[in-house]
């Protein structure tokens, strides 16, 4: 079931968040762009006119080519007329056009898929169809949806019948589905079996007819299903508010309310509207009551008070904020993908039915930490609590996409066979590259490292207590739980700031005004000790300790915060002295920048983009060790690249230089995976380095590329961060001995939570070594 997701966005007014978000830069929330090269005269004749003639007459030869020379196999229509958009009812389709546009999103980030979202101004069965049936050329499938019952059941049933491509109503299936998956397992849990099963559901529309159909396929007896509507029980002989739909389900009862219906049941399935179950009804369920509560955006009965009525209740609901989220999210993404890569002509019953045993079995495997860390650490384990996989399990495309293919070609609906099943999953785990959870991952490790401390959060300090872009990312990383926020300024001028930019979430945040610190003398006397032989006497101390800068920088020194991050409003060079005059660098450290560049695939790299001018092949090494380290926080293998112009020429100069460079790095790290010198297109291709440089230890391509100089990656992330399809996060400093980081003063918000969550993650790992090794 889509429902909705908890979210406290620490201001008054989260529709005018939403509508800035849609609106902002390009407006909506997709874009169309090319799949090939299109940048030379060369390319446009390939695309177009005349290259573009050959696929046409081959595909007129044979239609079955289109899917070779087309996006047809991978590109699914989401369609609506916005006469039941999820919570909000009949309010057209050009309203309704966000959320197909988001429907479009989840297909893209969950299986691959490319979406157009297509709205039709039709109300009637037949205008409807006709609209849908005559885009079968252009589409590998078709998602209804948010289209009221019951001409939503009609125009399904036509549509499938009418079309040679995939149709599927996911407003009614995916909920079956999902839930079917769940009632599969609670019935494990309870020693239940399903045709014992006695059931109600409440509710009748889309959702609910497909569910109880589902649970009839999957073993329950139609005769132990009781359905109700606005009305109350749909009997045998009742006539008022009836439809052939809703007689399907019409019961030999003497119940006539939802509260006698309930009496003795095993089950109770809602798909109606909030506090439509009472703690009073659930009193008279059977042992081990089954409760899935899934209207949206209220469950029926939320589970603390089902819970307090009935103790032992399995409960599901469609929040993510309760255990046992019933999301269809879980269901359409991996079934069409399965159909699209079978060139399936339906989504059958077979199909859904495969899905659904999938998500069963998958639920009852041991959860790897990978999984759990997405979910800041939390465990999971089969039982009352976990009776199907969370929504951001990656391996829920992995098992459902393959059952769904195979029941696909069983039954006779896949016109394309997959022969190697395990090329298959491979093709399919390819599509979830690193750069779509890297930050999320992050935050993820983040707080499972603080459950690890007992919930302690890393105490990040931020000298720029006013400004409005730190403030308003505070607002997301305390939501998010990745620090404990220390501002410095006037108490009073940092309140009236977060006031006026209203962020309650920030009222209790810990503000601090360096010369009215208990310990602003000791850190003058701390600073002076440092810098007394370089040119500061006491009173120039004192004066930069009243530098918020300096201040920030001494309590990570003086342990009073674990990390800092500064720079949004100076210099990258004035942010950066304090700290190395204070904080300095560890015995083997030295100073350096690093960027993470996110493509699709793959995250890389890049050494150092800030500090030093033209380091020595002895630096070059050290800045190698400690990007490959800060790598190794996320659990990936480093291959590093030592870059210069040249391959493996060890020529005067650069390539000299950086050649020298690789081999000090693996004189102090033998293990470490680390070549050079070479060219970037070398380093970071393997077919380049496999055909023409086989002799090298570096395999798989580099991930760390160490620069020979402050211009070539300073050139080089910049480019990439303004024309490349990549995403730049950084820049981060290395090699400090405590976790300080410099915001670039074009930062923007979401760059200063990205900081943040980094600074927040390695913070953790210095203290967690400190600790190791004996220190305070």
């Amino acid at each position: 079931m889509e429902t909705k997701t908890e979210t406290k966005t620490g201001t008054t007014n989260f529709d005018q968040e939403a509508l800035l978000y849609h609106q902002q830069g390009k407006p909506g929330k997709i874009e169309v762009i090319s799949s090939k090269p299109c940048a030379t005269e060369k390319d446009l004749s390939l695309a177009y006119s005349p290259g573009v003639a050959a696929p046409c007459k081959a595909i007129a030869k044979d239609p079955a080519k289109v899917y070779d020379y087309t996006a047809k196999g991978n590109l699914v229509a989401v369609i609506s007329n916005g006469t039941a958009v999820l919570g909000l009812g009949n309010i057209g389709p050009a309203a309704g056009k966000p959320v197909m546009e988001g429907k479009g999103i989840l297909f893209k980030q969950f299986a691959g898929i490319d979406v157009f979202d297509i709205e039709v101004a039709a109300t009637d069965v037949d205008t409807f169809c006709n609209a849908v049936r005559v885009l079968e050329p252009t589409f590998g499938g078709i998602n209804l949806e948010d289209i009221k019952a019951p001409e939503c059941f009609e125009i399904e049933e036509r549509l499938k019948k009418e079309m040679n491509i995939p149709v599927f109503h996911d407003d009614q299936h995916g909920t079956a589905i999902v839930s079917g998956a769940a009632l599969l397992n609670a019935c494990s849990i309870t020693n239940r079996k399903m045709e014992d099963m006695r059931i109600v559901v409440n509710g009748a529309g889309a959702s609910a007819n497909s569910c109880a159909k589902i649970f009839i396929a999957l073993g329950a007896r139609r005769e132990n299903i009781i359905m109700c509507d606005s009305q109350g029980v749909i009997y045998k002989g009742r006539t008022a508010g009836m439809n052939k739909y809703k007689e399907y389900f019409a019961s030999e009862t003497e119940a006539r309310t939802l509260t006698e219906a309930l009496r003795g049941a095993d089950v109770f399935v809602g798909l109606s509207v909030a506090g439509a179950l009472t703690p009073e009804m659930l009193k008279d369920m059977a042992k081990d009551p089954i409760i899935f509560a899934m209207a949206n955006p209220e469950p029926e009965i939320t589970p603390d008070k089902a819970r307090a009525a009935r103790p032992d209740a399995i409960i599901a609901t469609g929040r993510s904020d309760y255990p046992n989220q019933v999301n269809n999210v879980l269901g359409f993404p991996s079934i069409f993908r399965g159909a699209l890569d079978t060139r399936s002509t339906q989504i059958n019953e077979e199909m859904k039915l495969a899905a659904v045993h999938a998500l069963a079995k998958l639920a009852r495997m041991d959860v790897p930490d990978k999984v759990s860390a997405t979910y800041g650490g939390k465990s999971f384990k089969f039982g009352r609590d976990y009776l199907i996989p969370k929504p951001f399990d990656t391996r829920v495309l992995l098992w459902v996409a393959p059952e769904v293919a195979k029941a696909a070609m069983k039954s006779g609906v896949a016109t394309r066979a997959i022969e190697d099943w395990d090329q298959y999953r491979e093709s399919l785990e390819a599509q979830q590259g690193p750069s779509k959870v890297f930050i999320r991952s992050a935050i993820n490790r983040v707080h499972q490292n603080s459950e690890a401390n007992g919930g302690e959060l890393p105490r990040i300090v931020f000298p720029e207590g006013t400004s409005t872009k730190v403030l308003k990312a505070l607002a997301t990383l305390v939501e998010e739980r990745i620090c404990q926020p220390i501002l410095l300024g006037y108490p009073e001028r940092v309140k009236e700031k977060i006031k006026a930019l209203d962020i309650p979430l920030l009222n209790d945040v810990q503000i601090v005004h360096p010369s009215s610190h208990p310990k602003y003398f000791s850190f003058v006397e701390k600073l002076y000790s440092l810098r007394q032989r370089k040119g500061i006497n006491l009173g120039e101390a004192e004066r930069l300790m009243a530098d918020p800068n300096y201040f920030a920088a001494m309590m990570v020194n003086m342990g009073e915060a674990d990390g800092m991050v500064s720079g949004s409003s100076i210099n990258y060079a004035d942010a950066v002295r304090p700290i190395l005059q204070t904080i300095g660098t560890y015995k083997e450290g030295i100073p350096a920048g690093l960027n993470f560049v996110l493509l699709e695939d793959k995250f890389l790299v890049l050494a150092d983009t800030t500090v030093n001018f033209n380091p020595s092949a002895e630096q070059c090494a050290q800045i190698a060790l400690q990007a490959a380290k800060i790598v190794e926080y996320f659990g990936i293998e480093p291959r590093v690249a030592m870059l210069s112009y040249s391959n493996f020429s060890g020529a005067e100069g650069t390539p000299r230089k950086m050649k020298k460079a690789a081999e000090i790095a693996r004189t102090l790290r033998p293990d470490l995976m680390i070549e050079g010198d070479m060219q970037a297109d070398t380093a970071v291709n393997p077919e380049i380095m496999e055909r023409l440089f086989p002799f090298s230890g570096l395999k798989g391509g580099a991930n760390v590329l160490v620069f020979p100089n402050l211009e070539s990656s300073n050139i080089a992330y910049k480019l990439i961060q303004q024309i490349g399809k990549a995403e730049v996060i950084g820049p981060f400093l290395t090699g400090v001995r405590r976790s300080a980081n410099v915001l670039q003063r074009t930062t923007t918000v979401d760059g200063i939570v990205n900081s943040v969550v980094f600074t927040a993650l390695e913070a953790q790992f210095i203290k967690d070594a400190l600790k190791a090794r004996g220190k305070k």
